[in-house]
């Protein structure tokens, strides 16, 4: 009766598994701070997706790692490499969305280039790189860009390079409420990304949405959709289930929602305790993101989707 009556439906189809690829490692190293999880090189990165495929996950959210880091003159080329690589690999089996920031190229951690003083983001000149890196990786193979930047005009700036350079079939998945948060830690020290060394900006609350603010969150997220954006993401995940319901009736568009690094390992951390059993407290947390109305998930349990939901007791 239990099962009868579900009105929530879960599938491991819905799930996309975020993938780090690091220049700077020569093997598949674990993060500590992110149980279960490595830092890739290309190639482990490869084996990594052919063993997550033999577990039924096909979507796959690449972040790159680059060696090098500077403030002006980046170069694109290992991430666009990797995709190049992995599509020649995999072909269609696979779809590949490319996180698409300057977080982890610039050497003070920043989303995009600041001005001399280091105070404050250029949001135009930002737009301008992020558009051209959007189209290498297009031009790389990449079914997906995802703009995590949150820089004001890049969703239309990045629809605009595609269309006209013939990528018009490519999808823009956009960061769209994606608010500052203390959950984002694990994911920084994986990419490398702390903000503020070098700058006079410690943090990203001059582009980021403050928890406190659910309209800016609804509007940026509008405002995306307008832009063109595919699919609009809500980050973190949990703690705005409130701004994920309210979309859901407000547009009728693909909803992404990423349980980011912080609260992925809240529960890890619980599970080794033994104060919750770990697949049943990620399958609880799934059940209410489709709840308030999530169509995709990004998780770094994702692998583990099919084998845990098969397994759900309702």
């Amino acid at each position: 009766m239990r099962e009868l009556a579900s009105d929530v439906t879960l599938t491991h189809r819905d799930f996309i598994q975020p993938l780090f690829i690091d220049e700077s490692v020569s093997k598949s190293t674990s993060i500590s701070t992110l149980t279960e999880v490595n830092s890739d090189t290309i190639e482990s990165a490869i084996q990594q997706i052919e063993k997550d495929l033999k577990k039924g996950i096909t979507k796959f959210l690449l972040f790159p790692v680059p060696k090098q880091k500077t403030e002006s003159n980046f170069d694109f080329s290992f991430m666009s490499s990797a995709v190049k690589k992995i599509r020649s690999t995999f072909g269609n089996s696979v779809w590949l969305a490319a996180d698409v920031c300057l977080c982890a190229y610039t050497s003070h951690g920043h989303c995009g280039i600041l001005n001399s003083e280091g105070t404050r983001v250029l949001n135009n000149e930002t737009v301008n790189v992020l558009s051209q890196y959007a189209l290498q990786l297009a031009q790389a193979g990449a079914d997906c860009i995802a703009p995590s930047d949150l820089m004001d005009g890049r969703v239309a700036a990045i629809r605009s390079i595609l269309d006209k350079n013939d990528f018009d079939h490519i999808a823009v998945m956009s960061y769209s409420a994606k608010f500052g948060s203390q959950y984002y830690g694990p994911f920084r020290d994986a990419c490398k990304s702390v903000p503020g060394k070098g700058s006079g900006l410690n943090d990203r609350k001059t582009y980021q949405i403050s928890p406190f603010n659910s309209a800016d969150a609804i509007q940026s997220a509008l405002r995306d959709f307008e832009e063109g954006a595919d699919i609009l993401m809500i980050k973190p995940a949990l703690l705005n289930l409130d701004i994920l319901y309210q979309l859901r009736q407000l547009v009728h568009a693909p909803l992404a929602v990423y349980h980011v690094s912080g609260e992925y390992e809240s529960i890890e951390l619980l599970a080794k305790q033994n104060i919750i059993d770990r697949s049943k407290g990620h399958v609880e947390v799934w059940a209410s993101l489709k709840r308030a109305g999530a169509n995709s998930i990004i998780s770094y349990a994702s692998r583990y989707s099919k084998e845990w939901i098969d397994k759900i007791e309702y």
